[in-house]
């Protein structure tokens, strides 16, 4: 699993299954066992995988579940395996805008989906219609905003579903100004975040009325190690593997960090 996470540790899935369509997903779901232990990844960008792995089935969307599809003008159809920077970019282009944000999140639709990811005071699901979901018996549904429980990356609906597909709406732009937006955000990402190096983005949620990389900096953790795991010394609330870090010297220093947010 090191391999599909971008910490770049853990250790092995019991099993590895990439789906060909959404057909052939239900199929492969109606097969399982109904105990057996499911991990769902897009690209593993808010994931950390023990060194000991995972014992169950890892079900990977990215690339695979990842079409996109106009409903309307203004509504785009985006599987959950396909890139928050796709989003982007494509509706950008389209002279759409409302999503430029998602330039600035490394992970999938599924996964910004499952915690409403968000970046430069903006969140998912402030632009989602609709969501595709399936369930353990390969059932397809689709559902209201309405039907789940939505706050600061937090989002909480039926059990054992996941999600296969976000309906979006955006409004009509100038193309030009939206692609100078995504350019200016990320550079303003680059500048403050460490996104050259092996991390998971941002570690912790932000307690109210504060930022966990303050109150990580000053507590005194800023570049402190544990093995080949590393406070960032550009943005203490990224967690960086330098080289050789196993998921338990990460593990370690985020529990340091934790006791102080």
């Amino acid at each position: 699993m090191s391999q599909h996470n971008t910490w770049r540790a853990g250790g092995n899935a019991r099993r590895f299954y990439t789906p060909v369509d959404l057909a052939d997903l239900s199929v492969f779901l109606q097969q399982l066992d109904s105990n057996e232990p499911l991990l769902w990844l897009g690209l593993g960008s808010n994931l950390l995988v023990r060194d000991g792995g995972f014992p169950g089935t890892v079900i990977c969307m990215h690339g695979a579940i990842a079409d996109l599809e106009w409903l309307d003008e203004t509504t785009l159809r985006a599987g959950a395996g396909v890139t928050c920077a796709k989003v982007a970019r494509v509706t950008s282009k389209a002279g759409l805008t409302g999503v430029e944000f998602l330039a600035g999140i490394p992970g999938t639709m599924g996964g910004a989906l499952a915690m409403n990811a968000g970046a430069f005071g903006s969140e998912t699901w402030s632009h989602v219609t609709a969501v595709e979901t399936i369930d353990r018996s390969g059932r397809l549904f689709t559902r209201k905003p309405a039907d789940y429980r939505i706050g600061y990356r937090s989002v909480q609906g039926p059990a054992d579903e996941w999600f296969v597909a976000a309906h979006i709406a955006l409004q009509h732009g100038d193309a030009v100004q939206a692609q100078a937006r995504i350019r200016e955000l990320l550079a303003q990402r680059s500048a403050s975040q460490p996104v050259q190096q092996r991390s998971c983005g941002s570690v912790f949620r932000n307690p109210p009325g504060d930022h966990a990389a303050r109150l990580i900096e000053a507590s005194g953790l800023k570049e402190r190690r544990v093995g080949g795991a590393q406070v960032s010394g550009k943005h203490a609330n990224f967690t960086i593997n330098t080289g050789d870090a196993t998921a338990a010297d990460i593990e370690t220093l985020l529990n340091l960090s934790l006791i102080h947010i």
